[in-house]
């Protein structure tokens, strides 16, 4: 890459990052690291799971179908999930590049894991699609570098059934360990460089949502 390239990268970061933390964000909205045909989304494992994966390019054994996997749009709500890398079972991390076709396919299928409102009718419905979906969606208060929540959430995507077996075999595109970048960004933290800190971080823009997933999602 060029001097001149990584000038103008660094340049659209800062100025992402200078943005979104002027403009209020939407109380529930998807930010994540996209392009025209993929999302990237995070995932922790073992060494066990995370480097026959890496190099498979695909979840293998001792990687489990039959066990709900999460999958999480933002990189900070990973690093607070994981402990930056360092909780049991979690030393590596994972940017999974999925097609928008696949990811759109789960949101589409999904069931948030607490019910909306408080109505009995929204209750019964909540309760038939809790039983038929094989996706659920949380959402969580977004973390800040110092894991502190933010006024907004965050996107959490489990996947099970059907839509493990997708996951694994139609949708990814590429499978990175970035327990490495997200080593960087703490140690940069920890020294007190938060502006190289924030300048290290994956840009995650608004994800575009029809109105269809928006209903679905309850996303604001």
């Amino acid at each position: 890459m060029s001097i001149a390239n990584i000038i103008h990268r660094d340049s659209v970061h800062k100025d992402t990052m200078a943005t979104n933390n002027r403009i209020p964000q939407p109380f529930r909205a998807i930010r994540a690291k996209s392009t025209q045909s993929t999302v990237t989304v995070y995932q922790a494992f073992s060494p066990e799971i995370a480097e026959p994966a890496v190099r498979a390019q695909k979840f293998v054994p001792p990687f489990s179908r039959t066990r709900m996997t999460w999958i999480k749009p933002s990189f900070l709500w990973m690093a607070y999930r994981c402990g930056w890398a360092t909780k049991p079972n979690q030393e590596r991390v994972l940017a999974i590049e999925v097609t928008r076709k696949g990811f759109e396919w789960a949101l589409k299928r999904s069931c948030l894991s607490h019910v909306p409102g408080n109505q009995d009718q929204e209750q019964g419905k909540w309760r038939q699609r809790l039983r038929e979906s094989p996706v659920r969606v949380q959402w969580d208060p977004e973390r800040d570098l110092w894991h502190r929540p933010l006024g907004h959430r965050s996107i959490q995507i489990g996947l099970s059934g059907e839509a493990v077996e997708r996951y694994v075999d139609e949708w990814i595109v590429s499978i990175t360990d970035v327990t490495g970048l997200m080593g960087d960004v703490k140690r940069a933290l920890d020294k007190g460089d938060i502006e190289e800190a924030e300048g290290l971080l994956p840009i995650e823009c608004v994800y575009p949502l029809s109105e269809e997933l928006r209903d679905i999602l309850h996303a604001t």
